[in-house]
Parts: C-alpha cells; structure tokens; sequence
C-alpha cells in the first residue's frame, strides 16, 4: 500500500532516459539483446564470456545509475535480462528453456566479489544483488537455480576503474579467494556472473579460484562489455 502511494505521489522514472512510469522502461530495457561471446586475453583458453550489450549509451547509463547512484529499484529489470540469457546460454550444458523441460539441469550463479569497502557504500554487494533477481526470474519459469557467494575480495585490493590489465591482475593476485560457507551445490551448471568485462582479469581470477576448489565454471555472464 505504502509503495502504491509512493508511485502515486512520486512516479518512478527511466533511469536511462527520464520517462515516467517504470525504473527502465521498455524501449531502454531493448538494450540487452543476445548474450554475445567477448574475447579477451586472461580468459582465452580459460573460460568463455558472454555479455549483453557494450559499455556505452543506454546499457552504461543503466549500469552507473543502478552500481553508483543508488538506483537499487533496476535490480529486478536487469536480473530479468540477465536471466533471459542464461536460459539459452549455449555452454551451459542441458541448459533449460523457458519454460524449463522438469530434467533441466540447474544453474548456479557466482557473483564476482566487490570489495567490502564498496559493498557498504553501494547498500550490499551489488552483483550478488542481481543473482538473486536473475534467480527469481528463472524460478518464475520453473527453471531451477541458485545464488552461491563462493568468492570474496580481499579489502587491500584496489579500486579497478582505471587500471591497466596488467595492474588488475596484480591487484587481485592472493586476494580473490573461495568462501566454503558459500560453495556450490553439486551437479549445477556454474555461471560467473558480474556486471561489465574490461580487460578480464576478474573473470579469469573467479574462473581459477572456483577451480582450484574443484568446480568447472560453465561460463562467465555479464551486462555489459568495455573497450
């Protein structure tokens, strides 16, 4: 009820583009299209990368409004894209459909780690944060799923934005770890899931620590692609 006023006395807006009406409305939420394979150095050989849309225009706004203007009201929007994608993401092995075939199998999402401090100024981890959206959206579809918080981030690590591939690799090199209160359920299809791809050494580190702990991720899926 309260909410309903609110939405009376205050119409939510477009985070992309302004309109009244919905957090992205319909023509920004057309952003995300098919989860398309992205190519870059750390991951070669490693592990596959899908994203959904390139880190410019109406993908980017969306991005920044939802990880660092407080825009926490897009989770459900771009979970739902995310989850859209992962019903057919070719590498996922018997990956269901929507609606999901009852033998499906069932996807685990890992969210790559944000560091604590930024955890706290963005009101939680924000990819983990889309995972459970993405979850409820598969779990609409009968398409079995779950969220595990298997990785975390060292709070000496730095901030990435602006740091070369070669500087990131250093920087996450002993701090990205396995959590064993967060592992996997067995038998999952194990996606990495984060919010946008640069140069793919997050990816690349999510994929060797989950190995090291004895799990084949199946891919790595993200909103957007830098570069």
């Amino acid at each position: 009820m309260l909410k309903r006023l609110l939405d009376l006395l205050i119409p939510s807006r477009c985070a992309a583009c302004g309109a009244r009406g919905e957090p992205c409305c319909a023509r920004c939420a057309a952003v995300w299209g098919a989860a398309r394979e992205v190519v870059r150095g750390p991951t070669a050989g490693l592990v596959r990368v899908f994203a959904l849309a390139r880190y410019r225009g109406v993908g980017r706004r969306l991005l920044i409004a939802y990880k660092e203007r407080g825009r926490r009201d897009l989770a459900p929007s771009l979970g739902r894209a995310l989850a859209e994608a992962l019903a057919v993401l070719p590498v996922v092995e018997a990956a269901p459909t929507i609606p999901a075939a009852p033998s499906a199998r069932p996807i685990c999402l890992v969210p790559a780690p944000s560091r604590p401090s930024a955890a706290r100024v963005r009101g939680g981890p924000h990819v983990e944060r889309l995972a459970h959206a993405a979850v409820t959206t598969l779990a609409a579809h009968g398409i079995k799923a779950t969220v595990a918080p298997a990785l975390e981030l060292a709070g000496a690590a730095r901030d990435a934005v602006g740091l070369t591939r070669e500087q990131r690799q250093a920087n996450l090199a002993g701090r990205l770890k396995f959590r064993e209160a967060g592992r996997p359920p067995p038998g999952a299809a194990i996606v990495v899931l984060d919010d946008v791809i640069t140069t793919g050494a997050t990816a690349a580190a999510c994929t060797r620590a989950l190995t090291a702990a004895g799990f084949t991720v199946s891919a790595v899926l993200t909103l957007l692609a830098a570069g």
